[in-house]
């Protein structure tokens, strides 16, 4: 019976997602949307995190280095977890017909892995620099959102990653 009633709320929820994921996908301009998401998503690609880390080694900002350093070791950790427990396809074998304008790097959607790790870097500067915050949340929203307009995640996915990347990091934030 409890078993039933938790399938039934989370395909409610994987209803709710399709249908939020296909407004987002039918809106006007999605060319224009779709160009800006692929320079958004990039800069949430690990590389560039290993640039802005040595850049922080440079100036010997040795608390956000560890900060950071542990935050990712964290993050991706608990982020393989959810991805091999959850198992949840990603849209393009979850919607019949639907083709993703990226290929994702990896098989499985929940959670946004890219949410995730913006969302660790903005708390985490934000953290070290507050005067950088209005940037940051806005920028790791964006990422969010671009994983959802290149057809690579479901809404829920990145709000998860988002939720993930940012908890991990305040948690690590009051161990210091």
């Amino acid at each position: 019976m409890l078993v039933g009633l938790i399938m039934r709320i989370l395909q409610n929820i994987h209803d709710l997602d399709v249908r939020t994921f296909s407004w987002c996908l039918k809106r006007k301009r999605r060319d224009a949307a779709i160009a800006v998401s692929r320079i958004v998503s990039f800069t949430a690609n690990g590389p560039l995190y290993v640039i802005a880390g040595l850049a922080f080694i440079a100036s010997e900002h040795w608390e956000l280095v560890k900060l950071l350093a542990a935050g990712f070791l964290l993050e991706r950790c608990v982020y393989f977890v959810c991805k091999n427990l959850f198992k949840r396809n990603r849209p393009p074998e979850a919607i019949p017909g639907f083709i993703s304008v990226i290929k994702p790097s990896d098989k499985f959607s929940f959670p946004s892995g890219h949410t995730s790790a913006a969302f660790l870097v903005a708390v985490a500067l934000s953290w070290a620099f507050p005067f950088l915050a209005w940037v940051l949340f806005p920028w790791a929203i964006l990422v969010g959102m671009a994983r959802v307009m290149l057809g690579v995640h479901f809404p829920t996915d990145t709000l998860a990653g988002a939720l993930m990347g940012s908890s991990l990091c305040l948690m690590l934030i009051n161990q210091l």
